[in-house]
């Protein structure tokens, strides 16, 4: 059922003391979810999701996916709105998303059952998400999170050694993995970057993408089972999907974007009665009165390039398939 925030919470925490297993999804402000108990890859109520499964090869062929982006100078406005405020010093990152129409003759359960992701959830014919982006994981008592920026073309020269040594992107995933080892120290102790910068390829039908992740760790405290939705909620929206530092960015976001981001850049997740398992709910396709809109952006920071950022913000408008 959808519920508010504190109600959430306090529905979380009881399952979790309980050791009953539930998903849910929240939306981007952690302002309300959708929770329900019951087993892995059961359909609940419209909804239905898949966490980590080997994924199927699609049978035939449909048309591809075609994007009708803002123009560049639309897109250019809202840059150079994000800019301004990183000058002025309000923010240091700002992730800014676009709302893409799009066609396809995939209807989102033909999506949701066809494409590649970690992540993958069907909401009642209103929303598919199938993101590739860990949010947190809870197992045995530590707390580790995967924080993703820095996206690149595959299939560029030297695209790898690009990506690595692109400033812009050293700089967007310092100040994410910052942000995020900030945000568990709220929640868990002795946190501590484990792995940095690690690249991860995925796949669309029309071109491959190298994305960079880097892994941080902590410890929760024994009681962490009661403690389940406060824990999520507190770590609400994902610093990867937001910026530094939050709570202004977030009101530069909603100045910039002009338009509330719902469900998308919400977390989904899966608690099995002992561990839990969540993802950020990006690459993202919606249906708002039986049109569908692709919701796609990246983050900028003081050395964005705005032609570039453009660029990525199209690039990942894909099908993983």
């Amino acid at each position: 059922m959808m519920v508010d925030k504190a109600a959430a919470i306090k529905q979380m925490d009881e399952m979790g003391q309980a050791s009953v297993p539930f998903f849910f999804f929240t939306d981007f402000l952690g302002q309300k979810a959708f929770i329900k108990e019951g087993a892995a890859d059961d359909t609940f109520d419209g909804v239905r999701f898949q966490f980590n499964k080997n994924q199927k090869h699609p049978s035939g062929s449909k048309s591809p996916l075609v994007k009708y982006p803002v123009s560049a100078h639309t897109f250019g406005q809202a840059f150079n709105q994000v800019i301004d405020e990183i000058n002025f010093g309000n923010s240091f990152l700002v992730n800014l998303t676009f709302k893409t129409p799009i066609q396809t003759a995939w209807s989102l359960e033909e999506i949701f059952e066809q494409s590649s992701g970690k992540y993958k959830v069907l909401f009642d014919n209103q929303f598919v998400c199938f993101s590739p982006e860990t949010f947190v994981k809870i197992r045995d008592g530590e707390i580790s999170s995967y924080p993703m920026k820095g996206t690149i073309d595959a299939d560029l020269p030297n695209a790898e050694e690009l990506l690595i040594n692109n400033p812009k992107e050293l700089a967007e995933h310092v100040t994410i993995v910052d942000l995020i080892r900030n945000d568990l120290s709220l929640v868990a102790q002795d946190v501590t970057l484990t792995k940095f910068r690690f690249i991860s390829e995925i796949k669309t039908q029309d071109k491959n993408l190298l994305q960079v992740s880097s892994e941080i760790k902590g410890k929760l405290m024994e009681e962490y089972h009661g403690k389940i939705g406060s824990t999520i909620f507190s770590l609400l929206p994902a610093g990867s999907i937001s910026g530094a530092p939050k709570n202004k960015t977030i009101d530069i976001i909603e100045k910039a974007e002009l338009q509330e981001r719902g469900f998308y850049t919400g977390v989904c997740g899966y608690f099995d009665g002992k561990n839990l398992d969540s993802g950020v709910m990006i690459r993202f396709i919606e249906n708002i009165d039986g049109k569908l809109f692709y919701r796609s952006g990246g983050g900028i920071t003081s050395f964005s390039n705005e032609a570039s950022e453009y660029q990525e913000m199209i690039d990942k408008i894909y099908l993983p398939m």
